[in-house]
C-alpha cells in the first residue's frame, strides 16, 4: 500500500471521504437516487413516434433546452419528460412576486419558517405549470406528428402522467438535499446533462477524420470556456464591514470592534438569464412555426419570422438571432440581480446589526455606496453571461461544425454543481481534520 503523502490530493480525499460513515453514505444515497432518476427518464409514454420525436428537437432551440433541463427524457418523452423545469420557473416566478407581494415579501424575511412557507407555495405553483407546460408540448407533438392523437381521457392521463414525474423528480432532488450531497435539484440536472457528453464526444470522434482541424479548435475553446467560466463563477468582490461590540469589564464599558467582509458575486444571477433570454428568443420562431408554410411551397411571413428566430438559420440572417440573445442576457442579468439585491437589503441588515462599511456612514450613505458597486460588478457579470450566450455560434462559425453544439447554459450548471458540490465535501473533510479536494 502506497504511504497516505504519495498519493495525489484528490485521490487522497476521495479515499478520505469514503472513509467516514456518514459522508460515505450521503455519498452513496446521492448516487443511488440519481440512478432512479435516470430509470424514471426511460419509461416513455404510449403514442411516440421516436424518428419524429428526433427530428422535431433536431429543429427546435427551445425544445432542446426544455430536455436538457429534463434530463434527456423529454426527447424520449417519458414520464419525466418536464423534469425539473416547472419547479425551478415557479421558483423564479415567486422570486420576481415578492416586491410585488407584500404578503410574500413578509414571508421571505420570517426566518426559516417564513422561507418554508414560501417553498410549500412554490411546489403548489409547479402544479398547475407543470399540467400546462405538459399538455402544450402533448399538442405541439401531436401536431408534428411526434405523438399519434389521443382521447379526452388519454390526454388526462398523459397530462397526469407528466405532472407525476414532475413533482417525483423534485422530491428525489429534496431527498438529495437532506440525505445526500449538494443541492438535489441541481445535482439532478447536472445528471442529466453530463448524460449527453458521452454521445457529444461520439459525434466529435467521427467528425475528427472529416474535419480534424474542426475539432482541435472546439476543444480548445471549449476548454477556455470551461476555465472562464469558472472564473468568473468564482470571482467576488470583499465590501469590508465592521460591527461595533460593547462589553463589561471590572464595571466598566469598553467598546471593541471585529472586522469582517461581504463576498458579492460578479456573477448573482447565475444562469437564470440564459434560460430566461433563449426563452424570449424563441418563442417567436415557435408561434412562426404553427402558421408557416411546409416546406417546398411559397413561403410566407411566418417562414420569415421562423428564420429570424432559429439559432440554425444561416449568416448573415442568422446573426440576428444571436445579437438578441446578446442583448437580452445582459438585459436579464441586470434586471434579476438587481431584484435578488433588493430583496436582501443588505444596507438595512447591516444597519440592524451594529455593522458599517469603514470610511462610509451608515444608512442611505452605505445603500448608495453598495448599490453603486453592484451595477458596477454586475456590469462584468451581464457581460460574462452575454458573451457565454453566443459562445455556441462563436464554436459553430469558426469550425464548421454543425453535429455538435456546445450549451452555454449546460456548461454554467455543471461548472456551479461540481464547484458547489466539492465545497460542501471540503467543508466536512475540513471539519474532520483531512485534506480536502481543493485546497
Amino acid at each position: 500500500m502506497k504511504p497516505r503523502q504519495s498519493r495525489p490530493k484528490l485521490l487522497q480525499a476521495m479515499i478520505d471521504a469514503f472513509r467516514m460513515p456518514d459522508l460515505r453514505r450521503r455519498i452513496l444515497i446521492t448516487f443511488g437516487l440519481l440512478v432512479a432518476f435516470r430509470f424514471i427518464a426511460h419509461i416513455p409514454l404510449p403514442g411516440v413516434d421516436p424518428v419524429a420525436l428526433k427530428s422535431l428537437f433536431d429543429s427546435n432551440a427551445l425544445l432542446g433546452m426544455l430536455d436538457m433541463f429534463s434530463g434527456g427524457a423529454l426527447r424520449n418523452f417519458s414520464v419525466a419528460a418536464m423534469g425539473v423545469y416547472p419547479y425551478i420557473t415557479s421558483t423564479i416566478i415567486i422570486q420576481l412576486l415578492q416586491p410585488v407581494i407584500p404578503a410574500l415579501m413578509r414571508l421571505s424575511q420570517e426566518g426559516e419558517a417564513g422561507r418554508d412557507k414560501v417553498n410549500r407555495i412554490s411546489h403548489w405553483l409547479t402544479i398547475p405549470l407543470a399540467a400546462l407546460s405538459g399538455y402544450g408540448q402533448i399538442v405541439l407533438l401531436q401536431r408534428e406528428g411526434a405523438i399519434a392523437s389521443a382521447t379526452p381521457l388519454a390526454m388526462v392521463a398523459m397530462v397526469a402522467s407528466l405532472v407525476a414525474g414532475t413533482v417525483f423528480l423534485v422530491w428525489l432532488g429534496e431527498l438529495i438535499t437532506e440525505y445526500g450531497i449538494g443541492n438535489g435539484v441541481s445535482i439532478i440536472i447536472f445528471a442529466g446533462i453530463v448524460t449527453q457528453y458521452p454521445t457529444m464526444a461520439g459525434q466529435l470522434g467521427l467528425a475528427f477524420s472529416q474535419n480534424t482541424a474542426g475539432v482541435i479548435v472546439f476543444g480548445l475553446i471549449l476548454l477556455a470556456s470551461l476555465v472562464f467560466i469558472v472564473l468568473f463563477t468564482e470571482a467576488h468582490r470583499r465590501i469590508p464591514v465592521q460591527y461595533a461590540r460593547t462589553s463589561f469589564r471590572g464595571g466598566r464599558m469598553y467598546r471593541q470592534t471585529g472586522g469582517t467582509h461581504i463576498p458579492l458575486r460578479v456573477n448573482t444571477a447565475g444562469m437564470i438569464p440564459l434560460i430566461f433570454s433563449m426563452s424570449l428568443v424563441v418563442f417567436p420562431g415557435m408561434i412562426a412555426s404553427y402558421f408557416q408554410n411546409p416546406a417546398g411551397t411559397n413561403p410566407n411571413f411566418w417562414n420569415a419570422v421562423y428564420n429570424i428566430f432559429n439559432s440554425n438559420t444561416a449568416l448573415p440572417l442568422g446573426i440576428i438571432y444571436w445579437a438578441l440573445y446578446f442583448i437580452l442576457t445582459i438585459v436579464a442579468s441586470f434586471f434579476y440581480t438587481m431584484v435578488i439585491f433588493q430583496q436582501q437589503d443588505l444596507p438595512g441588515t447591516l444597519q440592524r446589526q451594529g455593522g458599517f462599511v469603514p470610511g462610509i456612514r451608515p444608512g442611505k450613505n452605505t445603500e448608495s455606496y453598495l448599490n453603486n458597486v453592484i451595477y458596477r460588478i454586475t456590469l462584468a457579470g451581464s457581460l460574462f453571461l452575454g458573451i457565454v450566450a453566443v459562445i455556441p455560434f462563436i464554436a459553430k462559425f469558426v469550425t464548421n461544425i454543425s453535429t455538435v453544439q456546445l450549451s452555454s447554459t449546460g456548461l454554467i450548471i455543471v461548472i456551479g454543481v461540481v464547484l458547489d458540490t466539492m465545497k460542501q465535501m471540503e467543508a466536512q473533510l475540513t471539519m474532520r481534520r483531512y485534506e480536502g479536494f481543493i485546497k
